[in-house]
């Protein structure tokens, strides 16, 4: 039974909201966001990534940036760039990007949910990014990022969402720069938020689907309240965390591709021996790059030449859910024994490129010093969904979702 609750918004004035929303925080570095933010003071970067406002070389972990975060924060409330809603209500979020849509409720999850694991996980966090993103939502006290969270699809959800976006105007209905369409509903009828709370409460887990560290450390900030306030009712704000919910069938994983930096000492043709051993390896005489059609098989860049690689039987164990993943066989047969690769978290020799980026980022990076690249087929939801029942976690960089969720459209104030 998932808990799912509306809220209190911190919402853009609809006449700034194309300049407030930004993308997620951790999709660029100090110096792209500060770039972003030039010439546009509403950005919500300003809060998110608030050393775009400092001294550059600070140390973005320091007090001073999340003070700064929290007065960025404070400031849009107090110009009244941020209107508050005056009842709990639930939202509907769309994005539309290349036709495609996706069509997620905006409302607040529980983090009992999280600790119970009725809110499903897939990922190892960082301590050092959970404890950046704790201190963050602890000195701005809010959730600024929302957690992505995902759900097997329920026709009656689907059936509230479509007769609300039918019946009525959206508040926000605008193109990004990047060109996706951003459309948001307010649902401010009680009756309509209590059927959507009451069909999800009929939903055994939701999954997290992009959002592992801002969850932690949202969870990591409830229990630091709960023992502040040893009185806490469960009913406190802190108790939950903001969070859009799409349908599984909605939500679009592209590749991550991968490139090398050299070969591990390797000649080509010791490489390409060693390589034939676990996979079927065919040149590819096709125009462009080689972009998998599906499971099990890799396009690899390597001397300006793209091949097309086949896993071959016997080579992953196709009962586990983690090991029969196409990122999991390319470490474990290639990867790992053929190119040193021991651990991509830490290995800088390997880098990881997503699919929104294209195959011809691919080339670049090897053109320009990288030796060799691998294209690979998207991990599925399905896979991500029994990983996750299995209580088990993915390799790194396995999933990237497009598109991204915009950063402060809306803001769930702790209090």
């Amino acid at each position: 039974m998932a808990i799912v609750r509306p809220f209190k918004a911190y919402r853009p004035v609809p006449e700034l909201v194309d300049k407030v929303a930004a993308l997620p925080y951790d999709v660029m570095n100090s110096e792209e966001a500060r770039e972003m933010v030039k010439g546009n003071p509403y950005s919500f970067l300003h809060v998110d990534k608030p050393e775009v406002d400092m001294e550059p070389g600070i140390d973005v972990h320091s007090t001073p940036v999340y003070e700064k975060a929290r007065e960025n924060l404070q400031k849009m409330i107090q110009e009244k760039t941020y209107i508050k809603d005056e009842k709990p209500c639930m939202y509907i979020y769309r994005q539309i990007m290349n036709k495609r849509v996706q069509t997620g409720i905006v409302a607040c999850a529980s983090i009992d949910d999280y600790i119970n694991d009725v809110i499903k996980k897939h990922e190892l966090t960082r301590a050092d990014k959970e404890e950046d993103r704790m201190n963050h939502v602890d000195y701005t006290d809010s959730n600024t990022g929302p957690i992505f969270l995902t759900y097997k699809h329920k026709d009656e959800i689907d059936n509230i969402v479509k007769t609300w976006t039918e019946n009525h105007k959206p508040v926000y209905d605008y193109v990004a720069e990047d060109g996706v369409s951003q459309i948001v509903w307010v649902i401010d009828d009680e009756k309509v938020i209590s059927n959507l709370s009451s069909e999800f409460k009929k939903i055994d887990n939701l999954y997290i689907a992009d959002g592992h560290h801002r969850s932690a450390s949202a969870v990591r900030v409830g229990k630091k309240r709960r023992k502040e306030h040893p009185n806490y009712t469960g009913e406190e704000e802190f108790n939950y965390f903001l969070s859009v919910l799409f349908k599984d069938e909605d939500l679009y994983v592209m590749d991550y591709n991968r490139v090398v930096k050299d070969l591990f000492g390797n000649s080509f043709e010791e490489f390409m021996k060693k390589v034939s051993e676990k996979f079927d390896v065919t040149p590819y005489n096709g125009e462009g790059q080689f972009k998998p059609a599906e499971k099990r098989t890799y396009g690899m860049y390597l001397h300006g030449k793209w091949y097309k690689l086949s896993a071959k039987e016997g080579t992953f164990d196709k009962n586990d859910p983690v090991r029969r993943l196409d990122v999991s066989i390319l470490q474990e047969n290639l990867l790992h024994p053929i190119l040193g690769i021991e651990d991509p978290r830490k290995d800088e020799r390997i880098d990881f490129i997503g699919g929104i980026r294209g195959l011809s980022e691919l080339e670049r990076r090897v053109k320009e010093g990288m030796e060799v690249a691998f294209s690979m087929y998207p991990t599925t939801m399905e896979d991500l969904m029994s990983i996750a029942d299995a209580g088990k976690t993915m390799p790194p960089k396995s999933t990237w979702f497009e598109p991204k969720l915009r950063s402060g459209i809306f803001v769930h104030e702790l209090k």
